[in-house]
């Protein structure tokens, strides 16, 4: 087969991306942009779609010029389609599809929490790992079996991401929140917070609501952060290892923008040399969202040839609920 590149679009909450990879797993550009929300607020997703419209054709002038690669070259085009912000999905789906008319390529609808997955084995090599995807949107604890990747594992309500970003923004941390969260954590000592796995589950909400009781009765930030982490954590660990030990897998790949947390690296690369397992870390300019992601998973539902989905963009697309032909062909 010959060669093929394609140009990716990310658009799923506050970043918008753009890369270009060839089939050969070759990163030829990749640029992003992030919306940053006002002191002490969340994502509002109107303002994040709105900062996308703004920045998506100096993002794609950037890495077309990086790459010296233009529309001639690129054979297809793929997107984010889900899950993420509605508005925010829009302007990606919007913009790919002005694009794919106008150079008259095909156009691929991608799931983000598939596109972390893929990537993260693109740069690692691993091969068939259970992987731990943690981020803003996301904390799920997943393995390929039987043509798709099963959660085995996953939040009951607050992603670990949401829980840290929300605990950051109420004892005063400036953004970024993830490695700002991860230095103060480094200066504290441990303080009891609820510890929470039911099943092969977990929970945030009730620790996030003790660790802000704490706080505001006093408790410094340098403790709640750390307190937090290492519980947190902990017990996406457990859960961890309880699905390497139930798949009987020999990797573990970590993969989101929470999986750049050194303290969790830590502990799960312990966790997995206990059981006699290999730890792979997606590379950290690929752990937060990226267009490269995109246009990399983009390749592998094309050349699967399942390119169609029923709606333009799925703002509750789940992870296993995607059909993974490329993989179930391979093993």
């Amino acid at each position: 087969m010959d060669k093929l590149i394609c140009l990716g679009i990310e658009s799923t909450a506050h970043t918008f991306g753009v890369g270009i990879v060839d089939s050969e797993g070759n990163v030829l550009s990749d640029d992003r942009s992030t919306y940053r929300s006002p002191v002490g607020m969340g994502i509002i997703p109107s303002d994040a779609a709105k900062h996308h419209e703004e920045v998506c054709e100096k993002v794609l002038n950037n890495v077309l010029e990086k790459s010296k690669i233009n529309f001639d070259k690129i054979d297809l085009i793929s997107y984010s389609a889900g899950p993420g912000l509605a508005p925010c999905l829009l302007v990606g789906a919007n913009f790919a599809t002005e694009l794919a008319e106008k150079y008259n390529k095909p156009l691929v609808p991608v799931c983000h929490q598939i596109a972390h997955i893929e990537i993260g084995k693109l740069t690692t090599g691993s091969k068939d790992p259970v992987i731990v995807y943690l981020s803003g949107g996301n904390t799920q604890v997943i393995a390929f079996t039987e043509g798709r990747y099963r959660i085995f594992g996953e939040t009951q309500d607050l992603p670990v991401g949401n829980a840290m970003d929300t605990l950051a923004r109420k004892i005063g941390l400036q953004q970024p929140y993830g490695p700002n969260f991860d230095l103060t954590a480094n200066k504290g000592k441990y303080i009891q917070l609820p510890y929470v796995v039911k099943g092969m589950d977990l929970s945030f909400s009730g620790m996030l609501t003790e660790a802000i009781k704490k706080f505001e009765a006093g408790a410094n930030k340098e403790d709640i952060c750390h307190s937090f982490q290492e519980t947190s954590f902990a017990m996406i660990t457990e859960v961890t290892e309880r699905a390497l030990a139930h798949t009987d897998k020999k990797e573990v790949l970590m993969v989101g923008g929470v999986a750049a947390s050194k303290r969790m690296q830590e502990m799960i690369r312990i966790m997995c040399e206990e059981r006699g397992a290999k730890t792979f870390i997606v590379p950290y300019e690929y752990a937060g969202d990226n267009g490269s992601m995109i246009a990399w998973t983009g390749l592998l539902v094309y050349n699967s040839g399942k390119a169609k989905i029923k709606d333009r963009i799925k703002p509750k697309w789940r992870t296993d609920a995607v059909d993974i032909p490329w993989l179930r062909q391979k093993l």
